[in-house]
């Protein structure tokens, strides 16, 4: 396990486990599981969102309620990276903006609400957009860590009965969940504090506070939303951080996404179309921590037939969170 840093002790990776378990647990239910105060989780919490460490973050699964998610890949030359790279935090609906490979390249998440939006923004404003060379846009297929699951770097924080007890109740099909336009403003609350109230949340949608625990309760059961945590992996330790692109056969993509999604280096991982048809990204402690993962860990998966990797520089967008 990557080594966190000396200002996270246990009753933070227990509380940040617990957070990724169920983002809106009761503070209450959580000090219960961990056997600690109400008042220790609160402070504890409220630290670790003050100094950027780990926030809870609310988020929609796109294929359950009709979305498609986008990795985009832009080059642009050095001297504009940021000023585009700020300009795609800035828009709604893309996550995780960061810039790579010397300051080049700009890599996002986009996550589109109707068939034309991914159009607009791929094939009219970031082409022409001065100073941008070219876009690469990758569907992304099939998520095998970096959604809903718990963030490897805390997996042993909590005992397997911790765990159980803090699992919110999960009803999952595969009917699409339509959102409304109330939907949206409460989800735009919640993408940037998760565990934002029901008096918050019932002011942005018009709704009453017992029609907004109704609803929230709803899309979650069915799947719909989702809670997770945004962690700075720097604050924790994590010096190094390091996309992938790997080419396989289609009949080891399954494999090898779940065997990557095993590894605790690995912080998110997915299927994608594309030459390159799995994006990884891995966080270690150092650069000289990476290397000995990509020499061992990686170059065990005869699978993978071809490799690119660009270190990330800078993040200029973690989760839905601009950072400033």
């Amino acid at each position: 396990m990557p080594l966190l840093s000396a200002e996270i002790d246990d009753v933070d990776r227990a509380l940040i486990h617990a957070l990724e378990v169920d983002g809106r647990a009761p503070f209450s239910k959580i000090a219960d599981v961990l056997g600690v105060s109400d008042q220790t989780i609160a402070r504890r919490y409220r630290r670790l969102r003050a100094e950027s460490i780990a926030t809870v973050v609310g988020q929609t699964a796109p294929w359950r309620v009709g979305q498609v998610r986008w990795y985009l890949r832009i080059r642009v030359e050095p001297s504009a990276a940021l000023a585009v790279a700020r300009a795609l935090a800035r828009r709604p609906r893309t996550y995780w903006v960061q810039m790579n490979s010397g300051g080049t390249e700009i890599t996002c998440v986009a996550q589109s609400t109707s068939p034309e939006e991914p159009d607009n923004l791929l094939l009219q404003q970031l082409p022409k957009t001065p100073r941008v060379i070219d876009v690469s846009a990758h569907s992304i297929l099939n998520v095998f860590l970096g959604d809903e699951a718990i963030y490897p770097s805390v997996l042993d924080a909590l005992t397997p009965d911790q765990v159980e007890a803090l699992l919110p109740p999960l009803s999952i099909t595969d009917e699409i969940i339509p959102l409304d336009e109330a939907d949206q403003r409460m989800l735009a609350v919640l993408e940037l504090d998760g565990r934002a109230g029901f008096a918050e949340l019932a002011k942005a949608t018009g709704w009453s506070e017992s029609t907004v625990r109704r609803r929230l309760d709803y899309l979650r059961e069915c799947g719909a939303v989702y809670f997770d945590v945004d962690i700075n992996s720097a604050a924790i330790g994590l010096m190094s951080e390091t996309q992938m692109w790997m080419s396989v056969a289609p009949s080891e993509i399954q494999r090898t996404g779940e065997i990557l999604a095993s590894h605790p280096e690995i912080v998110f991982v997915a299927a994608m179309t594309g030459t390159a048809n799995i994006g990884a990204t891995a966080c270690c402690r150092d650069v000289p921590t990476f290397y000995r993962y990509l020499t061992t860990k990686i170059a065990s998966l005869d699978a993978i037939k071809q490799i690119e990797t660009a270190p990330v520089i800078r993040t200029v967008k973690r989760g839905a969170t601009i950072v400033t």
